[in-house]
């Protein structure tokens, strides 16, 4: 057999025999894309024989991948996912329309996000998706280019992929909010066996802020724990109650006095991650999006007061 080279290697085997791999059954592939079982049998047959390997082992009505057939799979993966990305990022220029695929940390805030798109939902050229989940989820569908972004407020967890790049956008400090008092609010005084909404222990200055009490010796009545903002953004609004929040999950209500920050917790921050994964060519929106300063990410001035641009 000549040596294999790679203008040698017939696409359209290498497609068939993806398509078996993942799915692992020959009939139920054969139907979905709607060729004869036989055919795509022969098509994986002609493979294996310029490999000079065997791909698959049958088990009853299952095929199983061998070793090499794993290899093999690996590889078409890169390959196909390759070819999409190539598609994706290339073709967008021929498009009157672009996408944008963005995951969101289900915890983090909702006013924070819609800053965030606001601007793009303005373009009339721009189609957006706008996922919410899980970081680890989110993060491996940004490895496997399902995603462009994915914006969180946690870092990713060391010994993520090194190809996924993360940048922090924007910090705020935590307040504490709640309904209007008679007499100024006594930090942290008045935090002691005061009724409190707080973030759940996953929150990265959730932890921060119950090491800070046990060294101030004060001990709030906690309410609740809630790890959604949106919803802790209506208990805070609704029960007389204080919440701890950064001032952009509840920027609306400040603003129409419907609450009222109480002081802002010294040392107390939250961070907002954009998180991408390393491309030749970046997504022109990802670019436009990531050049916007933390002020206008948190609309901390405003609206009339903006300069122009």
């Amino acid at each position: 057999m000549d040596e294999l080279r790679i203008d040698q290697v017939n696409f359209h085997h290498l497609r068939y025999f993806w398509a078996v791999g993942i799915d692992g059954n020959l009939t139920r592939t054969a139907a979905r894309l709607r060729v004869a079982q036989s055919a795509l049998s022969a098509q994986i047959q002609h493979l294996e024989t310029q490999l000079g390997q065997r791909l698959f082992d049958r088990r009853g009505r299952r095929l199983v991948l061998t070793e090499a057939g794993q290899i093999a799979l690996t590889y078409a993966d890169e390959i196909f996912r390759a070819g999409t990305q190539m598609i994706a990022t290339l073709g967008r220029g021929r498009r009157s329309e672009q996408l944008l695929r963005i995951g969101a940390v289900a915890t983090l805030s909702r006013n924070f996000q819609e800053s965030f798109v606001k601007p793009l939902l303005m373009r009339p050229d721009v189609r957006l998706s706008l996922e919410a989940g899980l970081l680890v989820g989110l993060l491996h569908r940004l490895e496997q280019h399902e995603l462009d972004l994915v914006l969180s407020n946690r870092a990713p967890p060391r010994g993520t992929d090194t190809t996924l790049r993360s940048r922090r956008i924007a910090r705020q400090q935590v307040s504490i909010v709640g309904p209007r008092r008679a007499v100024r609010f006594r930090f942290p005084d008045d935090i002691d066996g005061a009724r409190m909404l707080l973030p759940g222990r996953e929150t990265d200055f959730r932890a921060e802020f119950d090491a800070m009490c046990e060294q101030l010796g004060v001990r709030p009545h906690i309410l609740a724990e809630v790890d959604d903002m949106a919803t802790m953004r209506l208990l805070a609004r609704d029960i007389r109650a204080l919440a701890l929040v950064p001032r952009v999950v509840v920027r609306d209500e400040l603003r129409a006095r419907a609450l009222h920050e109480q002081c802002a917790v010294p040392g107390l921050f939250e961070t907002f991650y954009a998180v991408t994964a390393e491309r030749m060519f970046q997504h022109p929106l990802v670019t436009m999006s990531l050049a916007r300063t933390e002020d206008d990410l948190l609309e901390t001035v405003p609206p009339r007061h903006r300069p122009t641009r």
